[in-house]
């Protein structure tokens, strides 16, 4: 059986809908939960331990390691005075991998998980440098991972989104925006945009018929819709029409699917024990990684949480240990819940943001008040389950967390590994907009990373 898609022919087998020809190699991943950091974090607190830097403390960071290196308008005009690394780092578990003080739970996972200390990206500012992290592009418009693994695998579930995103809402009103081109499909039919799930105890508005509306009649209605709109399709051969009767039908299923997902009183006491003392509240990052385990359970493709306010221009101790306490214990919750449920083999977990954190102290450098800027040049993410090896560091920085010394992992890199663990193959997946074939990869040199695979 066929269906016609825009941009070429799809197929449909046990495992739902997919693009003609893909998979095209057996696959190590299913599915994908991208808990996506806001912000940057900085991974000279949280990773890349840097104990040399002592001795550099309070002087200018040597030119020959700056290398001309663009910095923001917020320390261009300010000394770059070296700031070491805050937090006390120790070796954990038999990989001995260096994890942060602020970071105890991830610390108890550490051989389940795989760092690439030596990620890169082009983009310095927040929004372009998001933009590429999720969509390969830092200009707007491009579909988003979400997007394109949805395009090219379909759904394991019918009655739910492929793609699905939540955003945790936080204690305290955060300033930093989201936008919804993070997980928006770009110049792909708007069905594999995500659908984004409230933070709150009502994820998805109107979800019950009206009173005296039975089921019988929405059906009814729900039809009748269908064929007016095919007829319309008939006459524009308008692709988002048949997205338009699809959505429908999505959300008609959805009105049973979704209560089911997110009524958590099945959920046992040791669960949100597990996740931390947040779980229990509606929308925090804790109870939305309960929910993400709940979405790979029920065949969700791509989950993706977003947590913001790692952008720690001040205030670095107090700040970011914030965060820590907001992610640490529900992160390392979420991978130990997938394992023991059997699901973390074929579920690839991704942590990590657009960039990291500079050296350099924002500010008087020596001062509670200090804090970081803006590093494209190299951060620190992790990745567990689905293919990747556990308990293995892949990549290093130069002496002062500064420059990539050894194994350069570009953005473009992550994202052909991440297709390359689902069974896809970056430089053939493409789809034709505009005249033109587009890969979420782009045109210039990318690698499947495969010394991380397992």
């Amino acid at each position: 059986m066929a269906v016609q898609t825009l941009g070429g022919e799809s197929s449909v087998s046990g495992s739902g809908l997919h693009l003609a020809g893909l998979p095209h190699h057996a696959a190590k991943a299913k599915r994908v939960i991208f808990l996506t950091q806001s912000g940057g974090p900085s991974q000279l607190e949280l990773f890349d331990e840097k104990p040399g830097l002592m001795r550099w403390q309070g002087r200018e960071l040597p030119e020959s390691v700056r290398q001309g290196q663009r910095l923001t308008t917020m320390t261009a005009g300010q000394k770059q005075l070296i700031l070491p690394g805050i937090a006390p780092f120790a070796r954990c578990g038999q990989s001995g991998a260096t994890i942060s003080e602020w970071l105890p739970h991830t610390r108890r996972v550490a051989d389940e998980l795989c760092f690439i200390k030596s990620m890169t990206t082009d983009q310095i500012n927040h929004a372009p440098a998001m933009t590429a992290f999720l969509t390969g592009h830092q200009l707007a418009g491009r579909p988003s991972v979400g997007a394109w693994v949805s395009y090219g695998l379909g759904s394991l579930n019918q009655n739910l989104p492929e793609f699905v995103v939540m955003i945790s809402r936080m204690q305290r009103p955060s300033d930093q925006p989201l936008y919804d081109h993070y997980w928006g499909s770009g110049f792909l039919p708007s069905r594999y945009q995500g659908v984004k799930l409230r933070s709150g105890r009502e994820p998805v508005l109107y979800l019950s018929d009206p009173s005296g509306l039975g089921r019988k009649v929405r059906r009814e209605m729900l039809d009748g819709l269908s064929q007016l709109n095919r007829w319309h399709h008939e006459e524009t051969s308008d692709p988002e029409i048949l997205t338009r009767i699809r959505q429908y039908e999505m959300a008609y299923r959805m009105q049973t699917s979704v209560p089911e997902l997110t009524d958590l009183a099945d959920e046992p006491e040791h669960v949100f024990e597990a996740y931390g003392p947040d779980s229990r509240r509606p929308g925090s990052y804790a109870a939305n990684c309960i929910m993400a385990r709940r979405l790979a359970e029920r065949g969700v493709r791509f989950i993706q949480l977003f947590h913001p306010d790692w952008d720690h221009h001040s205030r670095l101790p107090s700040w970011c240990t914030a965060r820590c306490r907001d992610t640490d214990q529900p992160s390392a919750a979420l991978i130990r819940d997938l394992k023991q449920r059997g699901l973390l083999d074929d579920t690839l977990v991704v942590w990590g943001g657009e960039f990291g954190r500079g050296v350099a102290g924002q500010g008087k450098w020596d001062s509670p008040e200090a804090g970081r800027d803006h590093h494209p040049r190299c951060f620190t993410i992790w990745m567990a389950g689905g293919g990747v090896k556990a308990g293995f560091t892949h990549g290093a920085t130069d002496e002062f967390g500064y420059n990539v010394a050894e194994n350069p992992v570009h953005v473009r890199d992550l994202h052909a590994t991440v297709l390359e663990l689902l069974g896809i193959d970056a430089q053939r997946f493409s789809h034709r907009a505009q005249g033109l074939d587009f890969k979420l990869v782009g045109v210039e040199p990318s690698r499947v990373v495969r010394e991380v695979l397992s």
